[in-house]
């Protein structure tokens, strides 16, 4: 039988006014330490973001979009952070933050593929 390795995951939000607490789910992180896995997947829906919130510029979504899935690859591209260990990367990505893209909170489970479980997770909580 296949090992299941702990992973850990948050839902990427779009909250275009933070102080009314209310957001359009984008996208799924998702770390898994055993399998040294880091990664997340996006898409944002122009037409439910707009009925959303009008005043959302789509282009500055998907920039902040893309510099998280370059920090979850790391390296030079993804600047300062993307040096950062993987396990440190995550939680970079995961803190607590007052801004129009945010993460959820951080839920664990168990997995045998961490990449099939991101896809999932993907369609359950975004598509």
């Amino acid at each position: 039988m296949p090992e299941k390795h702990l992973f850990e995951y948050a839902v990427i939000r779009v909250v275009p006014r933070v102080e009314r607490e209310e957001f359009l789910n984008v996208g799924v992180i998702l770390y898994c330490a055993g399998q040294k896995f880091l990664k997340c997947v996006f898409d944002v829906n122009e037409t439910r973001l707009s009925a959303f919130a009008c005043d959302v510029e789509t282009a500055i979504i998907l920039s902040n979009l893309t510099a998280i899935e370059k920090i979850c690859v790391g390296g030079a591209e993804a600047g300062p952070i993307g040096q950062l260990d993987i396990a440190s990367r995550f939680r970079w990505l995961t803190a607590t933050r007052s801004t129009v893209v945010q993460a959820s909170k951080v839920h664990p489970g168990f997995c045998i593929d961490p990449e099939e479980t991101l896809q999932k997770l993907f369609q359950q909580l975004v598509l």
